[in-house]
């Protein structure tokens, strides 16, 4: 039996679900936001975290240089786009072969996207972060929780995602476990065919399960874009041209 849909979990989370069936007459526990959260906190990062809730209040709105121009939502949007479809290309165009029965490749395959998605997202995420902390009160609030939530649960964050390669290699070897227990080919096209379809199916959850990951390391950036438009769009009528910097008002 498979573990439950749950429409709120990621699709990284529904991926790797997928893949790890759950145990059969096993309920699994349900836990609201705040308690999943708990769990990666300890002593000092509540404290932490209380801190900031309290002075959040007294942020202040990042002083613009002389001539900049804020980008409107749709150019965040955009660059947000180019980044994805950047990124997206990167996981197509794996070298790992396939093929062989060595894993070491895929796992050195995989790290290296992590780490170019890594690298990637985090300029943007900077980028995005500097775009509101300059933008409105509230909006320069959002970015500061942002950076504090990143400091605070970035480290769990990256060893969690620094176990998918582990995930990878189980699900190799059943994939080619079942590929082996097929029947033995009687003809050289039958033994292509055979060798290559496993491959095939790797190939395809190997994709699928990095932009499972892509998805989930850009969903902060999607939200704080996200933030940026309602906020760009309530004063849209007090506003000048496009492209002209946004008025210092809270949204």
């Amino acid at each position: 039996m498979r573990s439950p849909f749950h429409p709120h979990r990621s699709t990284l989370v529904r991926q790797l679900a997928a893949w790890q069936p759950a145990p059969e007459g096993v309920d699994l526990p349900r836990q609201d936001v705040a308690e999943r959260l708990g769990q990666w906190l300890n002593v000092a990062d509540a404290i932490a975290l209380r801190a900031l809730h309290q002075a959040l209040p007294a942020v202040k709105l990042r002083a613009r240089l002389h001539g900049v121009v804020m980008p409107t939502p749709v150019e965040l949007q955009a660059e947000l786009q180019r980044v994805r479809q950047t990124l997206e290309r990167a996981i197509t165009r794996h070298d790992a072969d396939l093929t062989e029965h060595e894993f070491a490749p895929v796992h050195q395959h995989v790290l290296d996207l992590q780490r170019h998605m890594d690298m990637r997202i985090g300029a943007l995420r900077d980028h995005v972060r500097q775009t509101l902390s300059m933008a409105s009160p509230r909006l320069a609030q959002l970015a500061v929780l942002d950076a504090s939530l990143q400091q605070l649960l970035g480290g769990r964050e990256q060893h969690l995602l620094s176990t998918l390669p582990s995930f990878l290699k189980a699900r190799f070897a059943r994939v080619r476990k079942a590929g082996e227990a097929t029947e033995t080919p009687d003809t050289p096209a039958e033994a292509d065919a055979t060798e290559t379809a496993p491959a095939t199916t790797l190939a395809a959850d190997l994709h699928a399960l990095l932009r499972a990951e892509l998805d989930l390391r850009l969903q902060p950036v999607h939200g704080m874009i996200g933030a940026y438009l309602q906020a760009f769009q309530a004063n849209q009528a007090s506003l000048p041209t496009p492209g002209a910097p946004l008025r210092q008002t809270a949204p």
